[in-house]
């Protein structure tokens, strides 16, 4: 069966030459769970295994599925604090499989990105779980990225102005099923920005893109495509909007399982990470109204790559999503009324 996004033989050539101790031959398989770039699971003669991301086979925006930018984060914070799959070798030739990818170690963990996820994992390593997703945060938004290395990768004041032109021009670009209400909630947005701080922000910072021990131990955060030099508190937004609570009247943007018994509330992961990074929280409500919005863009961007073929078969069913892409769009102008950002 053909593997979209994968030349077998060019790509096993490279890696047997590029990779310290991979032996041929390699198997290939696509992994489920990633919605933008693609990542496979490469097992060598040995039985070892290690991870393949590259971007999607088309229909790729501008700026978007850089895979230098994820290599040089994953590089950079690689021996830090904050636990990084190990990087392993870049190729930045794009004839070998149509596109620049690279390699790091696997990591055998419990990815709590569905609602019946953490099913393995028990009261108590929940609530671990949840908590040291915080903490793994506020260790990230500790690193000074000219320390690692970093500091030259993207502007560091204006993030909110700058996502918010982003993910307006793409979502355009993508398509929506209710663009006039997204602009609105845009201009809401714009007109109340507040003041920002600065360091290093993941951009999808949730369990579904980090790898846990059964414990609730954090043992690698994924997907770095997003992460740029800007306001953490993005980060703690999205965490936010992501982490479903029992009764909750909205929605979380992204399913999960942090409704089942066990996992920490919204407050104590806020009381968490003020106590570890000091930071002031007041304007919080302003960034998961904005996380909210700027899911919609995500999801359309994603449902449009699905619906060109271009995303290979992971079990996504893309037209079912657009009815969940309107209700989020609602979601996020109830949020931006909610705090007083219109009438």
């Amino acid at each position: 069966m053909e593997l979209r996004g994968i030349d077998p033989d060019a790509t096993e050539r490279w890696l047997a030459e590029n990779v310290p101790g991979l032996r041929s031959p390699v198997t290939f398989a696509l992994l489920s769970g990633g919605r933008s770039n693609l990542t496979y699971q490469v097992t060598d003669a040995d039985g070892r295994v290690r991870a393949l991301r590259r971007p999607p086979t088309g229909g790729v925006l501008s700026t978007a599925h850089d895979m230098s930018r994820e290599w040089r984060f994953i590089s950079a914070l690689h021996g830090t604090d904050v636990p990084v799959p190990e990087p392993l070798a870049y190729c930045a030739d794009a004839s070998v499989t149509g596109a620049e990818f690279y390699v790091m170690g696997f990591v055998d963990g419990w990815v709590l990105a569905e609602q019946d996820s953490a099913q393995p994992l028990s009261p108590q390593a929940r609530r671990r779980a949840g908590l040291a997703t915080v903490e793994c945060m506020a260790a990230l938004h500790g690193v000074d990225p000219d320390a690692v290395g970093l500091g030259d990768i993207a502007r560091r004041d204006g993030y909110l102005e700058r996502q918010l032109r982003r993910w307006q021009r793409q979502v355009h670009q993508s398509g929506a099923p209710d663009l006039p209400l997204l602009d609105a909630v845009h201009d809401a947005l714009v007109r109340n920005v507040p003041e920002q701080g600065s360091g290093i922000v993941h951009g999808d910072f949730r369990p579904g893109n980090l790898s846990f021990a059964l414990d609730g131990t954090v043992l690698a955060v994924f997907d770095w495509e997003l992460a740029t030099l800007g306001d953490p508190l993005a980060d703690l937004g999205w965490l936010l909007a992501t982490w479903e609570e029992p009764g909750d009247e909205l929605p979380s943007v992204t399913p999960g399982p942090t409704a089942e018994p066990g996992f920490p509330t919204r407050t104590e992961l806020v009381d968490r990470y003020v106590a570890l990074s000091g930071r002031d929280v007041s304007d919080l409500p302003y960034y998961v109204a904005f996380q909210r919005w700027r899911s919609c863009c995500i999801s359309a961007g994603v449902r449009a790559r699905y619906l060109a073929g271009v995303m290979g078969d992971d079990g996504y069913v893309a037209e079912s999503r657009a009815k969940d892409e309107l209700r989020q769009a609602e979601v996020a102008w109830q949020a931006v009324r909610q705090i007083g950002l219109v009438p």
